[in-house]
């Protein structure tokens, strides 16, 4: 069946910024499916809001918008298409997560797609509906055959409680039309039902809830299929949950293929997935369906659907090999599965079922440190900020290898402190509430003596994965006990996935993990690199896709076939995705694979996060699969550097985590490119960085170094609070606060010890009122070359990840400017530096302070490269194999003239928003957490508006992160003492824009003095004992919905707090904004304003572009 030749234009949705439970997974999909309709001669539009993807890189699309993500967007991006006359005939939402899906039945619904002549292709309208609306999945289950969790769904708070006297205690929510299990929840008590269903209701966009009864402890499994528009079906890969029902899949260990199924078990989940496929009438493309195994009778129950390519397909792409997204496109204009050939065999059709000759396993990766307060118990609503995979040859060795990709502080069993438990029952106690630490916990209650049985019925994890855990505390006690490690018990435990690190810390006297590691090459025990071919080596695979095992055969071969002609350069990704640490990072490493490639050279990649584009096959060369450990990278590095000359090592590119690689990569003759490992801890050494700046004559707020607390109070003495604190080498300013006092710094240095014992803590002189500004460059060892100047809206003190900014600038003059670009050049200079550069500074009385200077690409640098047209990273990634300034402009991947910092006087506007996850956690008693803003990062995503004006590229930028700013209704103003006269003129405008103010007392009194019609409202803490009737106080009003946007700025440590952390985590909780800083208040009212005025049209990035170059 040929390809629809009635569709020429195709628009991609996209997902949005990375949020919890929508991460960079639909970037790598995204980006299939823009290559592969454009590869069949159709033009593709693109609107993504989010700059850090791949996909929004102008030459995947013809037409790049970025811009919201909603309905209203999406038309203006259609219309503007058919006035240029190119009109669209139809649209792919289902590579863009659930934001994209919902998008698509807001046009829908809307009548916008009937309007313009548009359709919905992937799957319709009617088959969105049947899969995500509960009431009609559960009837189509029925009608084929199926059963579901007994439920009902309810459309308001009376209905969920008449359902819940039937169903009994606890009860599951689940709201439709939501992703990540947000709004979901375990009702225990009415309590319970009350938040979780009511919230529940307030999530979904048709206000409706499911609620089912509990499954709690059964087994999760999952299916993922694929199906073409002649009915073939196949199934792409079973997925099996670790952890029971009650976590959510996202949260869960997760395992492919299923271990545990029967096969007559999972024969009747297949024929089942298949009904309901055709059912719900996904024609083409691709689904996840999930099921439930009560492991006590056998009874099989479905849970749901996704009609859609998931964070499911994303890892079953990666662990099978078949590209699942691109197929999903091929299929959607008209392809059937037999007519598409399987890339990696190039001899087999998409219709051949992929098969498994290994294991592969991921584990998510949590932030619950930078949430303080937050329950870190695991629920059906999804926490997790990251994921990491690995494959091996069986269970333990792929376990082994996923535990440390994860990059925590334990990387494997045994690796850290066994924790507080000495006794059987308190452990397994513990164990019966899932946290993210749940497998050492099972791992430390075997070696305590438990049984498998009754580890197994504590946690509700299937005795086959307990015994594969005792099989390697077994292991443990033979490898401490043997009066030799021997080559065959070395050989069994690399067999099993234990690391140089787990072995060392068993045998002390082989000195370490370089000792263990010595023994190993000097009983030539080295891993093999397997390759992934889909198909257990039936068929021979042209694709360079590998995994690292070990085999207990000592003669067992590598399948790496490398060009020996070609010069290679190894670049290392940047793991799971994590808080300071996510897809722009791989967004660097991706343009650097594409770039020497094109250069000549052979790339190969490493990394271990399933949801990136960089661990896509095609992306790199060659791919390997592998943690980011330096045991790891070593062992790639020699297998490589066996078969031909690797021109070095790139660290630069992934963030924190290879760059934390670099030295012991250099003392192991490692050839680091680029910046030296040297110039990298230059930088990161606060004294030795203190010497450079000295040298080029640039000032730097006052500070100290201590390692005690005593030095820590005579520095803050001398310097003067506010102080800020933080340790040494972190990314993402873990563990850095503003501390007012004494006993917040004694306070702070007990805990900050903790997270860097083997570095001093920070103390530096806190710039209260400055404006910070980031600056991404690029230095070949001479010239420096500013890729942009970007100013924050917050002001200094708030993380730069988590603070809104402006490019070009929009109150910095030329020669504040023309500082940045001489102290930078100077910074690059002195630390070093061949390839990319960020420096923070902050501006205040006319003084230029380095704040900081990272000799690495840093999350911005998507952002520079959208907003001025030049790809900094492909350009950085030349200069660090050799290539200068000057032959780059020549070639021109960079200007002929000029830089960042010459920003023409029409050049567009261009906003970076943070989004941040605050709704996702809540206290163990049920309340939100805080959603201040601090020194330490707690975004998970970005968002990016673009525009003429700085008021209404801001607009676009909230209405991508947190929906559109009010144009109408009633503001709460409650302002900190220091912020009033500031807070001023942006109520004033609001009051003259027609906008209602809402104060507490002080605030109130403040905005009448200056003119502002204003009503006061009671405060949270205003209880007066002798008022019976206080009316409702802030709080109220706003879980009431009457409050439409709150301006709320902190009082800092000495002031009260309890009002303020009731007023934000009710605004979080009722969706609307909340501003903590003047700012941004500033900034959000020119938003309101540009708004109301109207007119806000879209332009693509290659239009933007055009203007930029003249």
């Amino acid at each position: 069946m040929p390809r629809r030749n009635d569709l020429r234009h195709i628009l991609v949705i996209g997902s949005g910024p990375i949020v919890i439970g929508q991460a960079c997974e639909f970037d790598y999909s995204g980006t299939q499916a823009c290559r592969v309709l454009r590869s069949e001669g159709l033009r593709v539009s693109l609107v993504n809001s989010n700059p850090a993807t791949i996909m929004t890189d102008p030459e995947f699309a013809d037409a790049t918008y970025v811009e919201p993500i909603t309905a209203e967007f999406v038309e203006k991006v259609i219309a503007s298409e058919q006035a240029k006359g190119t009109p669209i005939d139809a649209v792919l939402a289902t590579l863009g997560g659930q934001t994209a899906l919902n998008t698509a039945v807001a046009l829908h619904e809307g009548g916008i797609l009937e309007k313009y002549g548009v359709e919905l292709i992937g799957a319709d309208f009617e088959a969105i509906q049947r899969g995500e609306d509960r009431q009609k999945f559960k009837d189509i289950v029925a009608k084929v055959g199926g059963e579901s969790a007994r439920s009902k769904v309810c459309y308001t708070m009376d209905e969920v409680r008449e359902t819940v006297d039937e169903l009994g205690f606890p009860v599951v929510v689940r709201p439709s039309f939501t992703m990540g299990g947000l709004g979901s929840g375990m009702a225990y008590n009415d309590e319970d039902l009350d938040r979780i269903a009511g919230g529940g209701l307030a999530a979904s966009p048709t206000a409706n809830v499911l609620i089912e009864e509990s499954i709690l402890g059964w087994k999760e499994y999952e299916l993922e299929l694929m199906r073409d528009g002649r009915d073939n079906v196949v199934i792409v890969c079973s997925i099996e949950n670790v952890d029971p029902m009650g976590v959510h899949t996202g949260d869960s260990v997760t395992v492919a293929p299923a271990m545990t199924l029967t096969d007559r078990e999972y024969q009747k989940m297949r024929d089942l997935g298949i009904a309901i496929l055709r059912e719900v009438g996904v024609d083409t493309g691709g689904c996840n369906i999930q099921f439930a195994v009560d492991p006590r009778d056998g009874r099989l129950i479905v849970i749901e659907m996704n009609p859609r390519v998931s964070r499911s397909s994303a890892l079953a792409s990666k662990a099978t090999g078949f590209p699942i997204a691109k197929i999903a496109a091929k299929l959607a204009i008209g392809y059937t599965l037999d007519e598409i050939v399987n890339d990696i065999t190039k001899e087999t059709p998409a219709s051949f079922e992929p098969t498994l000759d290994y294991v592969v396993v991921k584990a998510p990766r949590f932030a619950f440190e930078k949430f303080p307060g937050a329950d870190p118990t695991l629920t059906t609503t999804m926490k997790s900020v990251g994921e990491a995979m690995s494959l091996g040859r069986n269970f333990s060795e792929a376990l082994g290898k996923v535990l440390r990709s994860l990059e925590t502080k334990a990387t494997g069993f045994w690796t850290q402190p066994d924790g507080r438990w000495t006794e059987v029952a308190e452990i397994l106690a513990d164990l019966r509430v899932p946290t993210e630490g749940r497998l050492y916990q099972v791992e430390r209650a075997l070696r305590l003596g438990a049984s498998i049985e009754e580890v197994a019925e504590a946690s509700g994890i299937d005795p086959w994965f307990v015994a594969e855990i005792a099989g390697l505390v077994e292991l443990r006690s033979d490898i401490a006990q043997a009066p030799v490690l021997d080559e065959s018990l070395l050989r069994f435990a690399k067999y099993n996935g234990l690391s140089d690190r787990q072995i060392s810390v068993l045998r002390p006297e082989l000195a370490g993990e370089d000792g263990v590691r010595e023994l190993r090459h000097r009983l030539g025990i080295r891993p093999v690199y397997k390759t992934v071919d889909t198909c257990a080596a039936e068929f021979e695979a042209k694709t360079p896709y590998h995994y690292s095992s070990y085999e207990l055969d000592p003669a067992a071969e590598s399948e790496v076939a490398p060009q020996p002609d070609r010069e290679k350069v190894l670049i290392l990704g940047s793991g799971p995705n994590r808080i300071g640490q996510g897809i722009e990072f791989d967004y660097s490493c991706v343009h650097a694979a594409q770039t020497l490639s094109q250069a000549g050279y052979e790339t190969v990649m490493v990394n271990c996060n399933p949801e990136t584009v960089s661990t896509d096959y095609d992306t790199a060369d060659r791919l390997y699969f592998e943690p980011l450990t330096f045991e790891d990278v070593l062992e790639v590095y020699h297998s490589e550097s066996e078969s031909g000359r690797v021109a070095g090592v790139i660290v630069q590119l992934g963030g924190q985590t290879p760059l934390g690689l670099a030295q012991r990569l250099t003392d192991a003759g490692v050839p680091v490119v680029g910046t030296s490992a040297a110039a990298i801890d230059l930088a990161e050494d606060r004294g030795e960085f203190g010497h450079v700046l000295v040298e080029a004559g640039l000032p730097a707020p006052k500070y100290g170094t201590a390692t005690t607390f005593e030095q820590a109070r005579d520095i803050a003495a001398g310097i003067g609070y506010p102080v800020l604190v933080r340790p040494s080498y972190v990314l993402g300013g873990r563990g850095m606060e503003i501390v007012y006092d004494e006993a917040s710094l004694e306070g702070y240095i007990s805990r900050a010890t903790e997270l860097s014992p083997a570095h001093p803590v920070l103390v530096d002189r806190f710039l209260e009122d400055a404006i910070e500004i980031d600056v991404d460059a690029l230095c070949d060892g001479d010239e420096v070359y500013l890729g942009g100047v970007m100013e924050h809206i917050e002001e200094a003190g708030i993380h730069s990840g988590d603070s809104a900014c402006a490019l070009p600038p929009i109150t910095l003059g030329r020669s504040d400017i023309e500082q940045v670009r001489r102290s930078t050049a100077a910074l690059a200079r002195g630390i070093g530096v061949r390839g990319l550069l960020n420096v923070q500074y902050a501006l205040k009385d006319d003084v230029l302070y380095v704040l900081e200077a990272n000799p690495r690409a840093s999350r911005t640098v998507p952002f520079v490269s959208k907003a001025t047209g030049v790809q900094l990273a492909k350009a950085a990634a030349r200069v660090m194999l050799g290539a200068t300034i000057a032959e780059l402009r020549k070639e021109g991947m960079l200007p002929a003239e000029g830089d960042g910092g010459h920003a023409p006087i029409d050049a567009p506007v261009a906003v970076k928003e943070a989004v941040l996850p605050f709704f996702r956690f809540r206290r163990p008693d049920g309340s939100g957490i805080d959603s201040l803003l601090s020194p330490e990062m707690k975004s998970t995503g970005e968002v990016m508006g673009i525009d003429a004006d700085f008021g209404t590229a801001f607009a676009k930028s909230q209405s991508a992160a947190y929906g559109s700013l009010p144009t109408e209704g009633t503001v709460f103003v409650s302002i900190a003492n220091r912020d009033k006269r500031a807070m001023v003129f942006p109520v004033k405008r609001l009051h003259d824009l027609g906008f209602r103010i809402l104060a507490t007392e002080g605030t109130a009194e403040m905005l009448r003095r200056n003119g502002i019609p204003c009503e006061r409202v009671r405060k949270h803490s205003d209880v007066d004992p002798a008022n019976t009737n206080p009316g409702p106080s802030i709080v109220d009003q706003i879980k009431d919905g009457e409050i439409d946007i709150v301006f709320n700025t902190p009082y800092g440590n000495s002031g009260p707090r309890v009002d303020g952390y009731e007023i934000r985590t009710a605004a979080v909780g009722a969706n609307i904004p909340c501003i903590t800083t003047v700012q941004g208040a500033a900034a959000a009212v020119q938003g309101i304003e540009a708004t109301i005025n109207g007119g806000i049209g879209v332009r693509s990035l290659q239009e933007l572009h055009a203007v930029l170059r003249g």
